[in-house]
């Protein structure tokens, strides 16, 4: 199967909070869209990595994407060598997506930013004919993406390029809110943790609602890019 765009995240959520509104608006729009998890999440204080695995299966049916993988990387541990590059040029052969969305480059958790550079490098890789790989059998081709983008999470790291999320808002949250241990429930008896406060679950909304302003738009996600973006027309800005 190809896809127009392939999501990538550390961990189950990541794609959700990081650019599940944009995901939402290309779906809507007829693209295919998939998403790779690097891990289960198994080190998250809160849940297991069993319901980590049915929270994901849930948000990735709110936000109608045609795929979605775990690649089980150990989650905290995982490192940025040949082996696990081949696992992700495999998948990145395996859909030949045109645009790549992965981890902020920069973040509060370990994991993002070496997942970011991780999935970037894999993506290079990719395009090179020399790097052979096979899947269930069958010898794979080179394919390198257009684009990879990285979404932005915990910091507030300046955007290079926003998207109007507005309509999608609702189902960016009720994607994130799929993942029922990880976030706020006042009924709750699991410990506190950084993302589990009212806090938290506000800010997504209050995050994207304030890009949006300052893009001229009632919601927006941002992302940073790896290589200048350019277009037609002056007039297709916004």
């Amino acid at each position: 199967m190809k896809l127009d765009i392939l999501a990538f995240g550390a961990h189950p959520d990541d794609v959700e909070l990081g650019c599940g509104g944009t995901i939402a608006k290309e779906v809507a729009n007829g693209k295919k869209v998939g998403i790779i998890d690097l891990t289960r999440g198994e080190l998250g204080t809160r849940g297991t990595a069993e319901t980590r695995d049915q929270e994901a299966s849930d948000a990735a049916e709110i936000l109608g994407v045609s795929v979605r993988e775990n690649l089980a990387f150990a989650d905290g541990f995982f490192v940025n060598d040949k082996s696990h590059q081949l696992k992700i040029i495999k998948m990145i052969r395996k859909y030949q997506p045109e645009i790549v969305l992965c981890n902020a480059i920069d973040d509060r958790h370990i994991d993002h930013g070496k997942g970011s550079k991780l999935v970037s490098d894999a993506c290079f890789l990719s395009g090179l004919i020399k790097i052979e790989t096979e899947l269930e059998g069958n010898q794979q081709k080179q394919w390198r993406p257009k684009q990879v983008y990285h979404y932005i999470q915990w910091k507030n790291i300046e955007p290079e390029l926003t998207v109007d999320v507005t309509g999608f808002i609702d189902t960016k949250m009720a994607s994130v809110l799929a993942y029922k241990t990880q976030f706020y429930d006042p009924d709750s008896k699991e410990p506190q943790t950084p993302i589990s406060s009212k806090n938290f679950t506000d800010s997504i909304n209050y995050r994207a609602r304030d890009l949006g302003r300052l893009v001229g738009v009632e919601y927006a996600e941002g992302f940073t890019v790896e290589r200048y973006v350019a277009v037609d027309s002056l007039f297709d800005l916004k």
